[in-house]
């Protein structure tokens, strides 16, 4: 089923997607900072420790996350749901492949926040790997969105 956008929305509809993908990636930069920051505190001793611990890393880093998985969801669903209501049609690539499979990473990553509570420490190397992946893997996958915004905006001047 085909939504009929109104025109005036229709650019900010189908923009939506990119633009909190993009803030999507830049949240995942910002969560793995603080992340390494939290785990600093492991690392350290006295003064800095206090200063480390004081700083809730943990709490920022676990609310980040929560709302990254969010935006990761929701960019997926709402990024298929313009692709197919612009085209009558998803486009099965890379693209549509590895933000599933981002989405995928992600889920895994939140899944492991109980068993990182738990002080196991495969389950810490496991989050880390997992999200470095996602996070390098969003950046490639951020530059074949690019790609697509440039095929977009050239199909809108031709038809201006």
């Amino acid at each position: 089923m085909i939504i009929a956008i109104p025109e005036p929305l229709k650019t900010l509809v189908t923009f939506a997607h990119p633009i909190l993908m993009t803030l999507t990636l830049i949240l995942a930069l910002y969560a793995g900072y603080v992340g390494w920051q939290y785990r600093r505190i492991r690392s350290t001793e006295g003064e800095e420790k206090k200063a480390l611990i004081s700083k809730k890393y943990n709490l920022l880093h676990h609310n980040l996350g929560s709302v990254f998985l969010l935006l990761m969801v929701a960019g997926a669903i709402g990024g298929m749901a313009v692709t197919y209501n612009n085209n009558g049609k998803l486009f099965v690539g890379a693209h549509l492949i590895a933000g599933l499979g981002l989405t995928f990473l992600a889920a895994l990553s939140a899944a492991l926040a109980p068993i990182l509570q738990q002080g196991k420490e495969w389950a810490r190397s496991t989050h880390i790997a997992v999200n470095t992946v996602l996070v390098g893997i969003f950046v490639w996958q951020t530059l074949t969105g690019f790609e697509i915004v440039q095929r977009i905006l050239e199909q809108m001047s031709k038809a201006s």
